[in-house]
């Protein structure tokens, strides 16, 4: 992976880089026109463009737009594309433009809905729309197989009729061949492009490429540049008609090139700005080549959250949690074994078809290779070879041949080879990997096959690390997040630093977050748990004490994250939490499962729940948490105040403006309710912001969350120079025995950005102790209280005396 990038990538004068996005959410609940309402309160807070979720035809009553059916029309739920055309015109209006999320890997398994995949399903492999899905033909018969049945096909026959030209089973229709329709049940079953089948067959027999295991998203071919022109018209007229100024490409991981894809992407739409959901492992950079402004910022949200997690307290939190969990090493004990055992069950269970077909097109391309080498490889030892070659990547996936070698490495290869017994068949391993780094071959096939390996790499990746793995390890809540390391969560300010150094000189224009419609718990939910990183023996206390309460869990994993839960959801409905934990624990796939659920253990969790956390015991972490109240307002009001500053471009994720407190999926998507009102003045803003001013995470004084976002989103639109992309980052190093607890940075020498780091760790310490923070030459003001100034070595002690954070800005002569 290439560390550094030539130069950045121009945008159009027409659609400069955004200073600050807002993302929104788009519903049947919330559609264009409230959008449009809440446009001058947005542009009130300072962001300089809206962030719409995907805004083309999705499968009715869709909540999220991810499951497209139609890339020509824009989706007639939200307002269609008048609705949208308004919307821009009121930002406009406000001085606001628009990034739309565009979803170029799959589409909605939805023949009544998809139009377009309705006929392939009635004309098969010569329809004109064939093309456009990622289905393999010759697995199934010739037939795409559909697992939508309830049962298998003998018990269900009798739901199935043929009305018209049409079949029917319950809500689902599919098109039925010509010549069909009077053909006996049995018998026109068999005669379809299609076959109908029991559900449970997909993780073993489908064949069509999915969105990681969802078999109700089907791959597209968008390298194909038929399909790409057909699937990317619309949002390309939207663009040049200036509808829509930028874009979010939503997992092109999944894409056979993702390059390729995104040099097309580039070219068709003029250079605008576009930023890619490329989830970096840690270490991983993103690849140089890419004509992208760069990610959509899971890199950030890690790196940002790693400064308010202490080290040392994280090591003795993780100590506690084995001993209270007793988790198996790899059941939740050790992070690396964890996801090790996960990605073999994934890939092996979920992902079980995409490793068959990997699988049958190695063994095709070693039984023709003219080379004497990959030849006489049984099926069996290739696969093998396959699952422990993939199950040792430690990135989502590699991206061209010449970088294959760096993620499916010697060493992997080494350890992969001790699954064989006979180390002749051992060179199975080595035949696979050569297949991947390209030795054996340019051709369609071959291209194929390291295409389908990348595909099959990220959607393990993603299943067992962040659906799985995350699930299972749990000793700190807040480093399971997407594009999180929870074997290492925290880091040093040295690291922090040189990342932001990193992200300004090669991907200044890239975007950052700290909370998404995809991250499991909000930023102010990890904020409030990264504190028990600095009170781990506190926390231990409180869990001897309420499991001394007797409110039994059904196993102590789960118990642990359930308190850590409710600790940093505070105070909460317990509907939110109840189901919360369910998907924790159907996700983490150790006691019950999404496809094999056990009622009698989801009924403990639930009266567990109840009656434990968000019960009477559940108080007493409530009062732990009012202790260290002002320890969690010191890591929000940091958290939000370095994601507002650091480099790149901020997105803000709807609500989080004020204090924010959600849970996975869909709790992190409810609605948001947006001020009619000027949001400065009047009832609402006075709803919004507490009498004092403090807003949310307010505390006894000083200023609040909201605040800090307001004056920091006003300072990036009045001094844009300093975060641009000629702007630069230098960090300023506090002096003093207390240094490590102030992080602070200055941009282009006019804004200086000071936090309070592990604040409760630095009390016990005996506070700021006399040590200054040297600041760059100059007068600073502090935008969070107006009126006061600082020259020099300024006290820290003196700098956060009402607020634990500070922005300055440079003022009079230089």
């Amino acid at each position: 992976m290439t560390p550094e990038r030539p130069g950045p990538v121009p945008s159009p004068a027409a659609s400069p880089v955004p200073s600050a996005t807002y993302r929104l959410q788009l519903q049947p609940d919330f559609r264009f026109e409230a959008a449009a309402a809440a446009v001058p309160y947005l542009a009130s807070l300072g962001v300089s463009h809206l962030h719409l979720s995907p805004v083309l035809e999705a499968v009715p009553g869709s909540r999220h737009g991810y499951d497209v059916v139609d890339h020509a029309r824009v989706r007639a739920e939200l307002g269609g594309e008048e609705g949208l055309r308004a919307l821009a015109r009121t930002a406009r209006e406000h001085g606001l433009g628009l990034v739309v999320d565009i979803v170029p890997n799959h589409m909605a398994m939805s023949p009544r809905h998809n139009r377009a995949l309705w006929e392939v399903l009635r004309e098969g492999p010569e329809s004109p729309y064939a093309r456009w899905f990622d289905i393999d033909w010759r697995a199934g018969g010739g037939q795409v197989l559909l697992p939508v049945l309830g049962a298998p096909v003998g018990e269900v026959l009798d739901d199935l009729r043929a009305d018209g030209d049409v079949l029917r089973y319950h809500e689902h229709a599919f098109p039925l061949r010509d010549g069909t329709a009077d053909l006996p049940l049995p018998q026109l079953l068999d005669a379809q492009w299609y076959r109908p089948v029991w559900w449970r067959l997909a993780r073993t027999e489908l064949n069509y490429r999915r969105f990681f295991s969802i078999s109700e998203l089907i791959g597209l071919r968008v390298e194909d540049p038929e399909v790409f022109e057909a699937t990317h018209a619309t949002v390309l007229r939207l663009l040049r008609e200036g509808v829509v100024d930028g874009l979010r490409v939503d997992h092109p991981d999944g894409l056979a090139d993702p390059g390729a894809y995104l040099a097309r992407l580039h070219e068709a739409t003029g250079g605008r700005w576009t930023v890619v959901e490329k989830i970096l492992a840690d270490g991983e950079r993103l690849p140089a080549a890419w004509p992208v402004a760069g990610t959509t910022g899971y890199d950030a949200l890690r790196h940002v959250d790693g400064l308010f997690t202490d080290p040392a307290g994280y090591g003795e939190l993780l100590g506690r949690y084995r001993a209270f969990a007793a988790p198996q090493p790899d059941r939740g004990g050790d992070w690396a074994a964890t996801v090790r055992r996960a990605a073999y069950r994934v890939l092996t269970h979920e992902l079980a078809t995409e490793l068959d077909r990997l699988t049958r097109l190695a063994h095709r391309l070693c039984a023709a290779s003219p080379q004497p080498a990959p030849r006489d490889r049984a099926p069996w030892a290739l696969g093998t070879a396959l699952r422990e070659l993939l199950v040792r990547l430690e990135v989502y996936r590699p991206y061209t041949a010449a970088d294959a070698g760096e993620v499916v490495t010697g060493e992997a290869a080494a350890e992969a080879r001790l699954a064989f017994t006979v180390p002749e068949e051992a060179g199975a391993v080595d035949v696979v990997r050569d297949l991947v780094l390209g030795r054996y071959g340019d051709g369609p096939d071959h291209e194929e096959f390291r295409a389908r390996f990348a595909q099959t790499a990220s959607a393990l990746r993603a299943k067992s690390v962040e659906d799985t793995a995350f699930y299972r390890y749990v000793p700190l809540l807040s480093a399971t997040e997407v594009g999180g390391n929870p074997g290492g969560p925290a880091l040093d300010p040295e690291v922090f630093h040189a990342y932001c150094a990193r992200v300004q000189r090669d991907w200044p224009a890239t975007g950052t977050v700290v909370s998404t419609h995809d991250t499991k718990r909000s930023a102010d939910v990890r904020a409030a748990l990264a504190v028990l990183t600095e009170c781990p023996a506190r926390w231990a206390d409180v869990l001897t004490e309420v499991t001394r309460a007797g409110e039994g869990a059904p196993d102590p994993q789960l118990a642990w994250a359930a308190w850590q839960t409710v600790f940093g959801l505070g105070p909460a409905d317990g509907g939110r939490v109840r189901d919360a934990l369910l998907k924790h624990v159907r996700e983490a796939g150790l006691h019950t499962g999404w496809t094999e659920r056990v009622a009698s253990y989801e009924e403990a969790v639930e009266a567990f729940v109840a009656a434990g956390p968000c019960g009477a015991p559940g108080e007493r972490v409530a009062e732990l948490r009012k202790a260290v109240e002002p320890h969690v307002r010191a890591n929000v009001l940091g958290t939000a105040l370095v994601h507002l500053t650091m480099p790149g471009v901020p997105d803000l994720y709807q609500g989080t403006e004020h204090e924010y407190l959600a849970l996975v999926d869909p709790d992190n998507r409810r609605p948001v309710d947006f001020p009619t009102a000027h949001p400065a003045t009047g009832s609402d803003g006075e709803s919004r912001e507490h009498a004092d001013g403090t807003g949310s995470a307010g505390g006894a004084g000083g200023a609040g969350k909201t605040v800090v976002t307001r004056a920091a989103l006003a300072l990036r639109a009045r001094r844009p120079g300093a975060f641009g992309g000629a702007a630069t980052y230098e960090p300023v190093r506090a002096e003093g025995p207390a240094a490590a607890h102030c992080v602070a940075f200055a941009r282009s020498g006019d804004v200086v950005t000071a936090v309070t780091r592990l604040s409760l760790r630095l009390a016990r310490e005996g506070g700021w102790r006399g040590t200054t923070l040297p600041l760059p030459p100059g007068r600073w003001a502090d935008t969070l209280a107006p009126g006061r100034e600082f020259t020099g070595h300024a006290r820290v002690e003196e700098l956060f005396a009402d607020t634990p954070v500070a922005l300055l800005e440079r003022v009079g002569d230089q």
